[in-house]
């Protein structure tokens, strides 16, 4: 059943309380009376209110203190303020401090109803929008994962589908892209989540260990096992088990797991006792698993067992749009850790970031940010700042898509050959001039042959000091 909406009366005056009590009742809402500032401040202390009708002058202290307080208390509590000694100056100030309305006594009964039920109504939209961006914000960050495109919204669904169940489920994604931040939030979104979460990085493990160290060994199974050893899927027990790299399992060693998996037991190296294997797998790999299985370096039937749910996480090259999102969230992590107070990026910054194709993904990102971080100076990030491994892609890049657009490469001012004594500064300049020149000094065509925005080509024909002699106009007159 609905609850009444809440409203709270603060007023020393019996009869004023007593009518707003006798017009709100009757209008189907719950009533609550205070007749002091301590009693009322008290009460929205404890209790939760839709509205608060308040007197200015009471006979403990200031009116204008209970809009703050409720304002501070419960921000989306609206407050009308009723008073006999109304100035428009006092109601400029309680309506700057956060009240919805300053009515003056005598209270007309239509009016007072049309008011409450209007700042009723402004307290159900300011609700409702708050949590809207809570529940944004929920989707946008999702057990520290951040994304809003829609392929990372269908990567949370899928989460939140199968983390219930025991299914096994294969994450695939590029190094960087948060295949162990996927794994945290299918297991601590489980039924498994107060038990064991082991992980394992098959490529790290060693080849003649790697059977010993998942499985565990008895005391003197083999030359230097001078102790019994539990193994990880023991370890696991009653909780998940994640084989990182999965694609790198020695191919000798995947039909044990498969059996595992089958007959939910296994045995220790050097046991013929077979112990319950109670663990939910989750594997991750960078690799097309299709290509192992045809090279021989994975078993199909293992293949098809760890796939029952498949989750692919795209690159972010494949969701640029992302950026200022992951961005801001980084920064704010690196302000409070650093105590910098930087607060946000230039334009041409975020150009930069744009035009390169992130290899390491959102761990490269995450790098490069804390790195301009500690190294800005001032209250944004600039391209200065902005330090890219691979810079060199962008210039190679846009050289490379002048040269697929000519019938001959002897077409070109430089030649390849040349573009090794040449630094990166150099070899951008000559690329953009030498489109500037080809598309006579067209700057949509040049943006478009090298393609960037126009914005960045003019950051950059002014970083070169590139300037077009037949036309008197500036860059910054260009439209």
């Amino acid at each position: 059943m609905k609850s009444l909406p809440k409203i709270l009366c603060i007023d020393d005056d019996n009869l004023i309380t007593k009518a707003l009590r006798r017009v709100l009742v009757s209008l189907n809402y719950d009533v609550t009376i205070a007749e002091t500032l301590t009693s009322g401040i008290n009460t929205i202390k404890n209790d939760d209110f839709d509205l608060i009708l308040t007197d200015l002058n009471l006979p403990d202290g200031d009116g204008f203190d209970i809009i703050r307080f409720a304002k501070e208390h419960c921000p989306t509590t609206e407050v009308i303020v009723i008073s006999a000694h109304g100035t428009l100056a006092r109601a400029v100030e309680a309506i700057k401090i956060g009240a919805y309305y300053f009515l003056e006594k005598p209270v007309d009964a239509e009016q007072l109803e049309l008011l409450v039920s209007k700042a009723l109504e402004r307290r159900m939209l300011v609700a409702e929008s708050e949590n809207l961006r809570k529940q944004l914000r929920k989707n946008n960050e999702y057990y520290s994962i951040i994304g809003s495109s829609q392929a990372m919204q269908e990567v949370f669904e899928t989460i939140d589908l199968v983390a219930g169940t025991d299914a096994n489920v294969l994450i695939i994604g590029e190094s960087g892209t948060g295949k162990e931040l996927v794994a945290n939030a299918i297991h601590y979104n489980s039924l498994r989540a107060k038990k064991s979460f082991i992980k394992v990085n098959c490529a790290a493990l060693p080849k003649d260990l790697f059977e010993s160290e998942l499985f565990g060994h008895l005391k003197g199974a083999f030359t230097g096992a001078v102790d019994a050893k539990q193994g990880l899927i023991g370890a696991a027990n009653g909780g998940s088990l994640l084989l990182d790299e999965i694609g790198e399992m020695p191919i000798d060693l995947q039909p044990k797991l498969l059996r595992i998996l089958e007959n939910r037991s296994y045995r220790q190296v050097g046991s013929s006792k077979e112990i319950p294997a109670d663990f939910r797998l989750i594997c991750s790999t960078n690799r097309d698993l299709n290509q192992s299985v045809e090279k021989g370096t994975m078993r199909q039937d293992l293949f098809y067992r760890i796939n029952t749910i498949t989750i692919k996480i795209p690159p972010l090259k494949q969701r640029l749009e992302e950026i200022p999102l992951l961005a801001e969230t980084f920064i704010k992590r690196f302000n409070e850790k650093y105590q910098k107070k930087i607060v946000g990026i230039t334009p041409d910054a975020y150009e930069l970031m744009y035009s390169y194709s992130w290899p390491g993904n959102v761990r490269e990102l995450h790098n490069v940010l804390e790195r301009a971080v500690l190294l800005c100076r001032e209250e944004e990030i600039r391209p200065a700042n902005i330090y890219l491994e691979r810079m060199s892609e962008i210039v190679n890049s846009n050289v490379t898509s002048v040269v697929e657009q000519k019938s001959s490469i002897d077409d070109l001012v430089f030649s390849s050959k040349e573009l090794t004594n040449f630094s990166l500064d150099e070899i951008e300049k000559k690329a953009i001039l030498y489109v500037l020149e080809k598309t006579n000094w067209n700057k949509v065509a040049a943006a478009k042959s090298l393609g960037i925005y126009r914005a960045r080509l003019y950051s950059l024909m002014k970083k070169h000091g590139l300037t077009d002699e037949t036309d008197d106009s500036s860059l910054e007159q260009e439209s």
